[in-house]
This record gives structure tokens, C-alpha cells and sequence, in this order.
């Protein structure tokens, strides 16, 4: 019998509403530009921690197993400013920078990859760099207005998100874009 498999990441789901708003009034503004951009899907914008890929089934309770081991606590996100990877001259993704926040979301990464290092996952060879992707870029159309704008929201403010938990989400690919759904949620521990 073969195996089923599921594409899946563990993340930080962004759940407030004037938050989300603020992203999505600068991922919208973003397109005025004439730039060629996929842009990320409201209800799809969040924290990914973690992406696995296609995993068995089966191994989805040993991930929520690992998950809920990490010591999580309650704490602020604050999401501020516009980038992109690699960088502005060769822009390929869009993001919303993380401040406050960032040390703690990386402790749940570095608590994170030794358990899923021994399930048999590969190391992140990208490593973990806090962020908010709202936008890919598929052309080189109007990329300098692009990264003008985006120059002039380095500085830009969305908001601070009290995180309460972190979840393990299933991505199922359609021909419109991903739809994500939540397997397992580990809430913060006050």
C-alpha cells in the first residue's frame, strides 16, 4: 500500500485583524509599481518557523510530539518595515521585517531543529531569518519603482502581535495558490 505524504511547516499564524490590514495595505500598494508579483494571499500571510516539505503521514503526531516539547512562552511580535531577499537589486521575495520578537522566535527554531534533525530531517541550509513574506517576484518588469517603494517602507510600522502558540500547518497545492490548514496548534504556556 503506498504512502501518503503531506506538505507541511510548522509557523506563527498573524491573527490580528489591524496587523494583517497594515501588511495588506503595503502588499497592495506594492502592486501600483507595474512590478510582476505573486502576491501572497490574505489568509495565507504568516511566520513560517519551519517549512518540512512533503512528509509521511505518519510522522505528523512525532512532529506535534517535538513541537510540544519547545518551552514556549507567551510574547510580542512586532512586525516593522519592508525588504526583500537576497536583496534590493535582486529582488526575488517581499517581506515584512520582525523586530521586537525576534529573539524568541528564533529560540523556538533552535529548540525545534534538533528534534526534527532526529526524525531524519535535512538542516534549514537557509537557516532562520524572521520574516513575513507577502510577495514573490516573477519578472524583472519595473523592479527599480519596486524597490524604490520598498526603500521608503523600511521604516514602516504594522503593529505588535501578542503570540500565543505555534502551529504545525498542512499546505495543500491547487492551481490558484496554496491552501493552508492547521494540524496541531502547541499554545504558549503563561
Amino acid at each position: 500500500m503506498p504512502k501518503e505524504w503531506v506538505r507541511s511547516f510548522i509557523a506563527v499564524d498573524i491573527d490580528n485583524e489591524t496587523i494583517l490590514n497594515n501588511i495588506l495595505e503595503a502588499r497592495n500598494s506594492l502592486t501600483e509599481t507595474g512590478a510582476d508579483l505573486k502576491l501572497v494571499e490574505p489568509e495565507n500571510i504568516h511566520i513560517t518557523l519551519r517549512f518540512l516539505g512533503e512528509i509521511p503521514v505518519d510522522m505528523i503526531e512525532r512532529v506535534y510530539e517535538g513541537m510540544r516539547q519547545v518551552d514556549l512562552k507567551p510574547f510580542e511580535i512586532e512586525f516593522k518595515g519592508l525588504g526583500a531577499f537576497p536583496d534590493l537589486r535582486r529582488l526575488r521575495v517581499i517581506w515584512v521585517g520582525i523586530t521586537k520578537g525576534r529573539e524568541e522566535l528564533e529560540s523556538v527554531f533552535n529548540q525545534l531543529e534538533p528534534k526534527l534533525r532526529s526524525m531524519g530531517f535535512q538542516a534549514d541550509r537557509k537557516g532562520f531569518s524572521p520574516h513575513v513574506t507577502i510577495a514573490r517576484v516573477r519578472s524583472a518588469r519595473n523592479k527599480a519603482r519596486l524597490a524604490d517603494l520598498i526603500s521608503t517602507m523600511r521604516d514602516r510600522e504594522f503593529g505588535i502581535l501578542k503570540a500565543n502558540g505555534v502551529k504545525l500547518k498542512k499546505s495543500t497545492l491547487t492551481p490558484k495558490g496554496p491552501i493552508y490548514s492547521t494540524l496541531h496548534e502547541v499554545r504558549c504556556e503563561p
